[in-house]
Order: C-alpha cells, then sequence, then structure tokens
C-alpha cells in the first residue's frame, strides 16, 4: 500500500519507556522538545504537539483489557485512523510512550513504523523520589496525565477529567523555557464519583448554535434526558423556507452532538430533531 511505503521511507520512530504510573506522560513533551519531536503517541492517542489529531484514548475503555487492546492498537480500525493521519500530516518523527521495551516494539509493528531511533527510559529524566511520587499518586488517587489540553480531551470523556494543570518547564533544548498545558483524568474503570451539568447548560449551547445556522428560524423546544450511558436530546425546529430540510438537519444534528461533547465532556448518546414547520421570512 501506498501509505505504507510513506510511513516506512519517512518518519523516524522513538520510544519513551517506564513502568505504569512513573509519569511519562507528564514528562514527554519535555523530551519530544528536546529532540524536536512534534508527534506522540499515548494510550491510543496521536497527539501533535498539545493537540489530539487522530485516535480513541484507552482510558475510556470500560475494562483493562479493552485498554490494553487499544493502547497497543490491535484494531485495525484504530489502524487505519492513524495512518491516514501520518499520511495527512507527514510527521518527520514520533514518540512513542510505553510501559516496557516489548510493549512500544508491539505498537511500532502494529503501525509500521520504521525500528526506533533511541528509546528513552523514564529513569534517564526523571528522579527516583519524583518517579516514586507519581506512582503513589497513580496507585492512592487513580489519576493518569494525557499530554494534551483539557479541551482537546473532553471529547473522548464523559466525566471523568478532574482538572488541567499547567506546568511551566526551564528544561529543554538550549534550556528554552515553555509552557505545557496538561490533563489530569481517571479512567472510566477507576472513577470514583459523579459529573454533572444543569440542562440549562445543554440548551443554551443548542439555542446558541440554533441561532448561528442560517436555516433556522428558531429554536421551538429542547428536552434533554441523561442516563449512565450518556444524554439524549430532542430539539424542535422551525425552520426558514428554501431550505434541504433532511440535509440540514442531519448537518445540524451533527454540529449539536459534537459541540455539546467538545464543551461539557458529556457522551451524546442520541440526538432526535424535527422540524415543527416552516416560516416565510422577508428574505
Amino acid at each position: 500500500m501506498i501509505i505504507d511505503k510513506i510511513i516506512e521511507s519517512k518518519i523516524k520512530t522513538y520510544a519513551f519507556v517506564g513502568p505504569s504510573g512513573t509519569g511519562k506522560s507528564y514528562r514527554a513533551q519535555m523530551v519530544a522538545a528536546e529532540r524536536k519531536i512534534k508527534y506522540i503517541i499515548d494510550d491510543g492517542l496521536l497527539i501533535n504537539d498539545t493537540k489530539v489529531i487522530a485516535g480513541e484514548s484507552a482510558k475510556k475503555a470500560d475494562t483493562k483489557i479493552e485498554t490494553i487492546r487499544k493502547a497497543l492498537f490491535t484494531d485495525e480500525k484504530d489502524v487505519l485512523e492513524i495512518k491516514k493521519a501520518f499520511l495527512k500530516y507527514r510527521p518527520e518523527s514520533i514518540l512513542i510512550l510505553g510501559t516496557s521495551d516489548n510493549m512500544v516494539e508491539k505498537i511500532r509493528t502494529n503501525l509500521g513504523l520504521n525500528e526506533f531511533e533511541e528509546i528513552i527510559n523514564i529513569s534517564s529524566v526523571a528522579t527516583e523520589e519524583e518517579i516514586e511520587q507519581a506512582k503513589r499518586t497513580r496507585k492512592i488517587e487513580g489519576k493518569h496525565v494525557i499530554p494534551v489540553p483539557t479541551f482537546e480531551i473532553k471529547k473522548d470523556f464523559s466525566g471523568y477529567i478532574l482538572d488541567p494543570l499547567q506546568i511551566f518547564k526551564s528544561k529543554g533544548k538550549n534550556n528554552k523555557p515553555y509552557i505545557a498545558e496538561k490533563s489530569i483524568i481517571r479512567p472510566t474503570f477507576s472513577y470514583l464519583g459523579n459529573y454533572k451539568i444543569s440542562d440549562t447548560v445543554f440548551k443554551q449551547i443548542i439555542e446558541y448554535l440554533g441561532e448561528k445556522a442560517e436555516f433556522v428560524y428558531r429554536i421551538n423546544r429542547t428536552i434533554i434526558q441523561t442516563t449512565e450511558e450518556g444524554m439524549s436530546v430532542y430539539v424542535e425546529v422551525i425552520m426558514k423556507y428554501g431550505y434541504d430540510i433532511v440535509k440540514c438537519l442531519t448537518d445540524f444534528k451533527k454540529k449539536i452532538k459534537r459541540e455539546i461533547e467538545n464543551l461539557t465532556a458529556m457522551n451524546v448518546d442520541s440526538i432526535e430533531i424535527v422540524a415543527k414547520g416552516i416560516e416565510l421570512t422577508e428574505e
């Protein structure tokens, strides 16, 4: 395949290895910056600088087994998505994070990447004290750091974000300082509490999107229902005359789902949109 030839010939591959909970994700951007690497693979995600560009977080999985499968890219669908991103963004180099040499090798093989240029161990960039502190945080509080801002991972989590963490680092190439924003989350299977947002917030988001949509005359009614799986949305719309009803409502449905998940971190399980009327405007 053309895509595999591009990957094999172009991308330099690096690995950052350390046992689970030792602070790899926390230090990933520093390690990448020192080697001028702009792309990171961590727990099923392909990250460019601080933006998720492909993949689905393994920490979203309901079980540890599913988490491992996601992290290793054993599903061909997940592999294809990452490869398409490689083809689109043409990364010169990639840093793969893993808990062992064996793990990063499996990820590299599954994604069809080149042999490693270098394998960096967590012990070479963190002190024993820092590693032990990271282990205690993971064991006691069940927290995990992903090297992207909170806003970037909200679409992947339904109430599992704890708080954003902004870190000022002075160590880097030529000792240049940089700011790396990271997000602390708990995996689905270890989440310890509840996360709730008022239905009014969702309604206001939908009303705002309705005001921005040129085919919507007004949002007539909105009903929000929440379950353990996510939330169900029912919207009644009065449309302006002259628009393709099916196409407009299909696009509007996708936009509502995307914006609610991006802005609130809640999963949208289903959306039903009904055109309750058509308004003749002066235009």
